[in-house]
């Protein structure tokens, strides 16, 4: 899957890649980077979409956890993503919507009409994964409890400066009450999914928990996946590419990169076996 991503890239260099793109004004060209996204935040991100009524493309901001239309506001989209307890005290999982399973993106009710008309495209510049190894006991046993490893991975294609993602969006329209004024707000949003597929060799090895990957797609799938007239095939196609292991890299960082400076730092564990390609 692909929670955790990294957006070091500044938006003019999308724009020379796609001149013809129309900026929405809710999104200032000095948007902030960031070494280090979680997903679980749900925080406004960069995204491409095709605009239906000027026929154009849009480099705007969406919410990166997809919401459908039937949540009503944010406590219930709280509930949603985070799982609550019933009248009965049973409680109820929620959903994490962060990413769509691209082989399955026309199969599910939630996902099929975005898939068909919302198609969109996400921009970053590398992720992060977990690597779980068994370690060893001293009786040569491999124990039962795996030992997580952070990397962070990365394109290495020399196309673009930044990494694209397929993608889908909704505009999700909530209102919520204030609690303390009772001030009633009504607000639109778009909300945004990436698509993941299998894992290929290299994310094999990174992600051997799930073996998935986010969908990463070169500038000539990027253009097809915003053309509107793409057929269903094709749009699965694309959804589910797997994108090539001799086109990325990957590294060890440190446990806590989350909380560090600088999480991209290489960070070397004599218990981790090389990567191989």
């Amino acid at each position: 899957m692909c929670y955790h991503i990294s957006f070091e890239v500044k938006l003019e260099s999308i724009l020379d890649y796609f001149p013809e793109a129309v900026v929405d004004t809710q999104l200032t060209m000095n948007f902030p980077s960031a070494s280090y996204i979680n997903g679980f935040d749900h925080k406004m991100h960069p995204v491409m979409y095709f605009d239906s009524v000027d026929r154009k493309n849009h480099l705007t901001k969406m919410m990166w956890g997809y919401l459908p239309g039937y949540i009503q506001n944010w406590e219930h989209a709280q509930r949603f993503w985070n799982g609550y307890n019933n009248e009965k005290g049973i409680f109820i999982k929620g959903y994490t919507t962060l990413n769509v399973v691209g082989d399955e993106i026309l199969e599910k009710t939630m996902w099929r009409e975005s898939a068909l008309k919302r198609r969109c495209v996400i921009f970053i510049d590398g992720f992060y994964e977990w690597r779980h190894i068994f370690p060893i006991g001293k009786k040569g046993q491999q124990l039962k409890t795996a030992v997580k490893y952070p990397y962070h991975i990365f394109s290495t294609s020399k196309e673009s400066p930044f990494t694209m993602l397929a993608g889908v969006y909704n505009p999700w329209t909530h209102t919520d009450v204030d609690k303390d004024t009772g001030e009633v707000t009504t607000e639109t949003i778009l909300t945004v999914a990436i698509a993941t597929s299998k894992a290929n060799k290299l994310m094999e090895q990174i992600h051997n928990s799930k073996k998935r990957m986010p969908t990463i797609i070169n500038l000539a799938q990027a253009k097809e996946w915003l053309n509107p007239q793409l057929s269903e095939e094709r749009i699965v196609q694309i959804a589910s590419n797997q994108y090539p292991a001799k086109e990325m890299n990957a590294f060890t960082i440190p446990k806590d990169f989350q909380q560090c400076g600088d999480p991209k730092k290489k960070f070397t564990y004599n218990d981790v076996p090389e990567l191989v390609i």
